[in-house]
């Protein structure tokens, strides 16, 4: 279908609406070193590495939703100087997956092991993922109608589930602040800069009026700290980089709170020793994290799916969450007179991803602009992105485009 095809059937509503000023606002992310981040990671992982060895086997990708995952949390004893795991952190990676075609049999559980301990290696770095993990695979393969739907031929990919996503633009002042503190946080030289700085990292920021208080939590790794006076140093050292990041979004007097909890003493203090709460008890599970933009926005319109481990083909849980939000940004980019974008996308089970049940805009213009001088460029950008949806598979694939 060509793309004036696609805007001429575009089951489009677009409605007015005002930017909000509320005098709230709250903004969370959880790091990558959080228990429900590492299961986003490594479901994700896990079907990127799934999709690149389908591919390579059979020049497609085969149908497969891997976004159940579980961590149950060890134990360990953090001390100074050191510490130990007396019990190891568990991952439970479950699914369904195409596990044999052809009397080919498909390496899933290698795939799954194999991708989850280069992910945890790499991003977390006190952790041994030989040592304190224990991987348990638990695919299966897929229901056969949604296999079949799966490889259905069609113009374009037909949506394996009805569903809805998500997206909006441009992202506040908050939003972008609380990304970019759990981002220079983690995306520092961690041997070099801080290496006590466990990934770990939780950001909540809260916005009252013009005011904004940011309370970080950040998991300390004992190794790198001789004593109480250094974890204090680190902590402040901390607190002061947080502070001088609000200061640069536009808040010139932010109260900064890191580790709120700690008492004085050694077991009141936030320490461990891998850098993740995943040591001691705290479990996680996809999807109960960050939404696709990386935040946790309950001010802003949210989908409650899980996006990360689902399918980049069919799976319009996922796909729709990322192009509702390609819509609102290229909307805002393409259209000086739009101040801001919210973008719902509703899938119909069996329909092509690139007709959406319905696409709902809702859009806000500068200056009282009647939103009939702009429905024409926005039905033909809607209609653009609507298009590009199957050219998302390779940017999955190729690791451009996270879900948490």
């Amino acid at each position: 279908m060509s793309l004036s095809e696609t805007a001429s059937t575009l089951r489009l509503l677009l409605t007015a609406y005002d930017v909000p000023d509320d005098p709230v606002e709250v903004v969370e992310r959880k790091g990558l070193g959080h228990p429900d981040t590492i299961c986003d990671a490594l479901a994700e992982t896990f079907s990127r590495n799934l999709s690149l060895e389908y591919f390579r086997r059979f020049d497609r990708i085969l149908h497969h939703n891997v976004d159940k995952a579980l961590l149950l949390g060890g134990r360990s004893v953090p001390a100074f100087g050191g510490g130990s795991l007396t019990s190891p952190i568990n991952i439970y990676l479950a699914g369904r997956a195409t596990t044999e075609i052809g009397g080919e049999n498909i390496p899933v559980k290698e795939i799954a092991v194999e991708g989850s301990r280069s992910w945890l290696k790499s991003n977390l770095h006190a952790l041994d993922a030989e040592r304190d993990v224990r991987f348990h695979v638990l695919t299966r393969p897929g229901s056969q109608d949604l296999q079949e739907l799966f490889s259905r031929t069609s113009e374009a990919p037909l949506a394996n589930d009805t569903s809805i996503g998500v997206g909006y633009a441009p992202m506040s002042a908050l939003e972008t602040l609380v990304l970019d503190i759990e981002r220079r946080v983690n995306g520092r030289d961690r041997i070099r800069a801080h290496p006590a700085w466990g990934e770990d990292v939780k950001v909540m920021g809260v916005r009252q009026g013009k005011s904004v208080r940011l309370t970080v939590a950040c998991a300390m790794i004992g190794r790198y700290l001789a004593h109480t006076d250094d974890y204090f140093t680190e902590r402040s050292a901390l607190r002061t980089l947080v502070a001088e990041l609000a200061r640069q979004h536009g808040f010139t007097e932010p109260d900064v709170d890191v580790n709120a909890a700690d008492g004085t003493s050694q077991g009141t203090l936030y320490l461990t020793v891998t850098g993740t709460s995943a040591e001691a008890g705290d479990d996680g599970q996809v999807g109960r994290g960050n939404r696709v933009n990386g935040l946790i926005t309950p001010c802003r319109p949210m989908s409650l799916e899980a996006a990360a481990g689902k399918n980049p083909v069919s799976h319009v849980g996922k796909i729709y969450n990322i192009a509702a939000r390609d819509i609102a940004e290229a909307i805002c980019a393409a259209l000086s007179e739009v101040a801001a974008a919210e973008c719902m996308l509703v899938s119909r089970i069996g329909d092509p991803v690139t007709r959406p049940a319905l696409v709902q805009l809702k859009v806000a213009t500068r200056d009282g602009l009647p939103i009939a001088k702009i429905r024409r460029p926005v039905e033909a950008i809607t209609a653009d992105r609507l298009s590009r949806i199957p050219k998302l598979i390779q940017d999955f694939l190729a690791g451009r485009i996270t879900t948490f």
